[in-house]
């Protein structure tokens, strides 16, 4: 003979507690990975005298000791510099400034190189980034 279980009505599993513990590490996380950004590249500035403070509203372009060219963090050639800047400053109203974010081992030629494509690209002003640099 088989016995019939009645269930009491508090004998229900709630799984809403559950998923809130599930989702709010999950929240955590996404919200703080979005804050490691300049962790990508490590660079070893160079330092100067004459430094001064930077404009937040410039186009950064990193060059890694690797001598590799960032531009707002996405890889670019040297010959892609140009046109990279012309397209963010046409965004920000056709004029600005590009700062030129370098490690102290990378070769002058590559530096000036990019600096040159930056002016073509229509920059008014271009400024390498040194240790003493704060924006």
């Amino acid at each position: 003979m088989r016995r019939l279980r009645r269930e009491a009505p508090g004998d229900e599993l709630d799984l809403s507690p559950l998923i809130d513990v599930v989702f709010i590490p999950l929240i955590f996380f996404m919200v703080t990975t979005t804050f490691v950004r300049d962790a990508q590249v490590e660079l070893e500035r160079p330092s100067a005298k004459s430094a001064t403070r930077a404009s937040t509203k410039a186009v950064r372009i990193t060059i890694d000791r690797g001598e590799r060219i960032l531009i707002d963090e996405v890889p670019v050639r040297p010959w892609m510099v140009q046109s990279r800047v012309r397209e963010a400053l046409a965004q920000e109203g056709g004029k600005g400034t590009v700062l030129v974010i370098t490690d102290r081992r990378v070769r002058a030629q590559t530096l000036i190189e990019v600096v040159a494509q930056a002016r073509l690209g229509g920059a008014s002003d271009v400024g390498v980034v040194t240790d003493l640099e704060q924006g």
